[in-house]
């Protein structure tokens, strides 16, 4: 089994995440700020293919144009020399205190046109880079009280911040495409968008909704009590999985963002398995990034920070592996059969069929044998634990 990470593996990580100095609501940072370029290197003596940042975790919010030029040179330098790249990057809209009502759909109008030129900035940023996605968490987007916000406005507002950006990403040629990440509360009571099929039917109103996506978080969607395999299922279906941001969570309580597979595993394997093997014919079904954004544990020092880094990557081509023994199993492949599951990939309706044609069938109703299709044992019970002698490694 294959444990140490490969270049054509995908890993990336956000500044954020291993740079994260544990402060929490209840208590002070257990660790020092991290040099961004130090990150780097270590990410990069790890196995990790990219890297990836808000702008105001690599460039301070007040700095002059010059100490931004001068922390973009050296960023740049390190990345040539780690041979790391971005593929993804993304603003902060929800730090300073300028946005504790939001950015794009804040009540306060001006506001809202500062939180489009910091994005603005930060766009043209991303293409020098060489970024391809670009992300968008509305963590502020939201309220505490149901009398503070016009929902229906601030969906207005949200969806003119993302048609301008847009149409600015397009006659720039920048090269762009949009990611938006749905998560259901915190630090807002409520958040737009709170999960990944509210943020699709969100893009389906957009004037350029071919460059828009999703990019959905374990923890995100599980703070939600969703189903975080059959969201991204969603996602794939709808050619909207434009990013991926793995970590584990326990449940709908606060976001944990635990070490990827340190929270539900199980569903941790079956979303490997939907990544790597849910294309047609068994091909992975998402090439993209496999991004972790987790936090380091607040117990930690400095070397529990690379040692967590490791894990994320060490448990994701274990689950792999896994997968790919489930996968190649003769049991395995006859409990699937058994089970009817390929045959769902079969269309209900014949070539052709309409509606006249399918009343005149009496086998689909007047001669269908209910009380035989009822008797039916669909064998899910064994797959089900077959999948988990898998995960386990015990076949």
């Amino acid at each position: 089994m294959r444990l140490t990470p490969r270049s054509e593996d995908h890993f990336s990580f956000g500044l954020w995440t291993v740079g994260w100095q544990a402060r929490d609501p209840f208590g002070d940072a257990t660790r020092q700020p991290m040099d961004p370029i130090v990150a780097l290197h270590e990410l990069a003596a790890r196995g990790a293919w990219g890297v990836t940042f808000h702008d105001d975790d690599l460039i301070p919010f007040d700095a002059t144009q010059a100490d931004r030029d001068r922390i973009i040179k050296s960023f740049t330098n390190a990345l040539r020399e780690t041979g790391l790249v971005v593929p993804m990057m993304t603003t902060n809209l929800f730090t300073h205190p300028v946005f504790k009502d939001g950015g794009f759909t804040s009540n306060d109008r001006g506001v809202r046109r500062f939180a489009l030129r910091k994005v603005m900035k930060n766009l043209d940023l991303a293409a020098e880079l060489g970024a391809t996605t670009y992300v968008f968490w509305g963590g502020r987007e939201g309220s505490e009280t149901d009398a503070a916000k016009d929902v229906r406005a601030a969906l207005d507002r949200y969806r003119e911040a993302i048609d301008f950006l847009a149409d600015y990403v397009i006659e720039n040629n920048l090269g762009l495409r949009f990611a938006l990440e749905p998560k259901p509360n915190e630090p807002r009571g409520d958040i737009l968008l709170p999960t990944v099929g509210s943020a699709l039917a969100f893009i389906s109103t957009l004037e350029h909704q071919e460059m828009v996506g999703v990019n959905p978080e374990v923890g995100h969607e599980q703070m939600a009590g969703m189903n975080f395999v059959h969201s991204i299922s969603q996602a794939l279906w709808h050619n909207k999985l434009f990013h991926i941001d793995l970590n584990g969570q326990h449940g709908a309580k606060f976001d944990q963002d635990l070490i990827f597979g340190h929270g539900d595993l199980l569903s941790a394997f079956f979303l490997v398995d939907l990544l790597e093997n849910g294309g047609p014919g068994g091909v992975p079904a998402y090439s993209g990034p496999r991004h972790f954004d987790y936090k380091p544990l607040r117990t930690e020092m400095t070397d529990g920070v690379w040692e967590s880094a490791s894990a994320n990557m060490t448990t994701y081509l274990i689950l792999k592996e896994r997968a790919k023994s489930f996968r190649s199993d003769p049991e395995v492949q006859e409990a699937l059969r058994d089970s009817m599951v390929y045959t769902l990939s079969e269309p209900t309706l014949d070539h052709g069929e309409d509606w006249k044609s399918f009343m005149a069938d009496r086998t689909s109703y007047e001669d269908f044998d209910v009380q035989k299709a009822a008797d039916i044992s669909y064998g899910f019970v064994r797959l089900s634990q077959l999948a988990i002698e898998h995960a386990l490694g015990a076949r």
